[in-house]
């Protein structure tokens, strides 16, 4: 059982996400987690939020977890897109 301590994700780093989904054109939708991340940990020190990529039937944390590649790219995009966002403001 873990013992950590739930955090919330700043509405400052999910209106930055949503933004360039939106920009992109990407689906998205926001998603509470209940698994431990290290974006738990990371809380106490930076603002933190995380970028989930859909997998294929919804494994997920099993052997048969799989990513799409275009999924993928996506992701990174939303990541980079966030990254350059943060750094030019």
């Amino acid at each position: 059982m873990d013992a950590t301590t739930p955090v919330a994700v700043p509405e400052s780093l999910l209106a930055i996400l949503k933004n360039a989904c939106s920009a992109r054109g990407y689906a998205h939708l926001a998603l509470a987690s209940g698994a431990g991340h290290d974006a738990q940990i990371l809380a106490a020190k930076a603002p933190t939020a995380m970028i989930f990529v859909p997998s294929p039937d919804g494994i997920s944390h099993a052997p048969g977890e799989s990513v799409r590649w275009d999924d993928l790219e996506k992701g990174a995009n939303i990541l980079l897109d966030a990254l350059l966002k943060l750094a030019l403001n």
